[in-house]
């Protein structure tokens, strides 16, 4: 793919994703307005199995799809590249009824025995609805990326956003009025609507674009299994790992508002603790993760061509590249909410206790921002089984530490356990990654030296502002002024340190022309120098 192409995508997944986070992040403060902490703290618990019934509707399609229909341009023809999508999409709808008929009929022993709530009840049974047509999004999603046209996905998921909101809206106050169990079944009728009209969209593009494949003129590679072998051999530890993680952090999300009960004596206090770190301050610390999240989708395909070519210069090339910049990005926006955690905490939610969590978690940012990336790079290396195998270790240690911990630490307790928890994952994933590529950490250029110029930068910013009449302030404007200046010096800092080269800027800047192919590599079976 042409560099220019690349770099317009992530443009357009990155500008579609701030959007959408930011018009998400207002939202959420809309309905925190509305129906409170421990609203928030009852929509968290539904939105779990959600995510739980979610999880088993697509599962692990997109990444499946994306690979298979990459390797089908590459390799095969327009017939085997319809044929993929087409059985994908027989599979999700029956997974995705599956998921429908067990959420809808288990709603009441769900809400009752895990939730222990029986105010979930309705709002689960109108979700359910949503996790077919989420099935089929997923697939054309994978589908869109995999054809290198971002654009059509991202459209979906602005149409998706603008349903999913005005729906809330509209509802919200003709519902909250009935109590929080009915504020709740309109947030979920917003969002089975808004599935299900970005499932129409999609839907309607992939008809409009299957015209337009063209395959290269070389002769088709015949596979060794069918397109449902494939899929699954893809689709089935990646979802084996989403969903026992999924259930696993559903088990989570129920034991730890009952543990902070125990500990606290309330459980409306535990339910309003519990909102304000999961559905407020993660939020807004996964806020400014777009751009990465984008180049992590849109690696997938590349990283999953060059390897099935045996361009393992290619593969490093871009792998390296991504964890420089998932790095340098991390440490300037860890730097940031660490230093205006406070402010933030009380701008956005008007709450010190958001602040606090905010200054906690903040610097875990660079950890939890590279595991998010490496993880999506091991999937497109084929090392979805390694993830699988860390994620139930880091989950089951979780809960464990929970049951111990939290009922006599509290929240304190929690915070401890989703530091170690991020710790080890991230280094299991990261020592998985350059194993496998044979690549090298450049921890001087790529850690050290950014957290000296953060460190530099942050220091300075916070002795003028206290130094100067830019303290008396009010908070956004501290917010806004201090940020700017600090991530400016953190910018001017990092070439002269060496932590970006000529080199670098020149493999971001787009090429107008197709980089020439390169020649095969030996595959790595048969490479002995790594």
């Amino acid at each position: 793919m042409k560099k220019a192409t690349f770099i317009k995508n992530a443009f357009i997944m990155t500008a579609t994703a701030l959007l959408l986070r930011t018009i998400g992040m207002f939202f959420r403060v809309y309905m925190s307005n509305k129906i409170g902490a421990e609203g928030m703290g009852l929509y968290q618990l539904i939105f779990s199995i959600y995510v739980l019934g979610s999880t088993f509707a697509t599962s692990g399609i997109c990444t499946a799809v994306t690979r298979l229909v990459t390797d089908e341009l590459v390799t095969g023809t327009k017939k085997s590249v319809n044929a993929v999508l087409r059985k994908a999409i027989v599979l999700s709808v029956l997974i995705g009824v599956v998921s429908a008929l067990l959420i809808f009929f288990g709603a009441d022993p769900i809400s009752r025995y895990w939730l222990k709530d029986l105010r979930a009840v309705p709002a689960l049974k109108v979700l359910c609805f949503s996790l077919p047509s989420m099935g089929v999004s997923s697939c054309l999603r994978g589908y869109f990326i995999a054809r290198r046209k971002a654009a059509s996905p991202s459209r979906a998921q602005i149409f998706e956003q603008i349903v999913r909101i005005g729906v809330v809206v509209f509802l919200i106050d003709r519902f909250a009025v009935l109590g929080l169990t009915f504020a709740c079944v309109a947030v979920m009728l917003g969002d089975t609507l808004a599935e299900i009209a970005s499932c129409l969209y999609l839907a309607a593009g992939y008809f409009h674009d299957r015209r337009k494949v063209k395959i290269p003129p070389s002769p088709p590679v015949k596979q060794r299994h069918g397109v449902l072998y494939r899929l699954l051999a893809i689709a089935a530890p990646i979802t084996a790992g989403r969903y026992l993680n999924t259930i696993l952090r559903t088990i989570e999300n129920i034991l730890v508002p009952s543990t902070l009960t125990k500990y606290s004596g309330s459980k409306e206090k535990a339910l309003s603790s519990f909102g304000a770190l999961k559905g407020m301050a993660m939020p807004l610390l996964f806020f400014p993760s777009s751009f990465l999240n984008s180049l992590s989708t849109l690696l997938i395909p590349e990283i999953s061509e060059a390897s099935a070519l045996h361009q393992q210069k290619k593969v490093n090339r871009a792998v390296g590249l991504t964890l420089q910049i998932t790095l340098l990005s991390s440490i300037l926006l860890s730097g940031l909410f660490t230093m205006f955690a406070r402010e933030l905490g009380l701008v956005i939610y008007n709450s010190e206790e958001v602040g606090f969590l905010l200054l906690v978690l903040a610097p875990l940012m660079p950890i939890m921002y590279v595991e998010s990336v490496v993880d999506g790079m091991l999937k497109g290396l084929n090392q979805q089984v390694s993830s699988l195998k860390y994620m139930l270790l880091d989950s089951s240690s979780r809960i464990v530490l929970i049951l111990f911990l939290v009922p006599s630490r509290g929240m304190e307790g929690f915070l401890f356990i989703m530091v170690l928890s991020n710790l080890l994952t991230c280094f299991l994933n990261t020592h998985r990654l350059l194993s496998v590529t044979g690549m090298r950490l450049k921890w001087s250029t790529w850690i050290l030296k950014p957290v000296l110029a953060m460190c530099t930068g942050a220091a300075s910013v916070l002795l003028l502002i206290k130094a100067t009449p830019l303290h008396t302030l009010p908070r956004i404007w501290i917010l806004i002024i201090g940020g700017v200046l600090a991530a400016g010096l953190y910018c001017l800092l990092l070439p002269l340190l060496g932590c970006i080269t000529r080199e670098d800027l020149r493999q971001l800047r787009p090429s107008r022309r197709q980089e020439p192919p390169e020649v095969p590599e030996e595959p790595a079976a048969a490479r002995t120098d790594w």
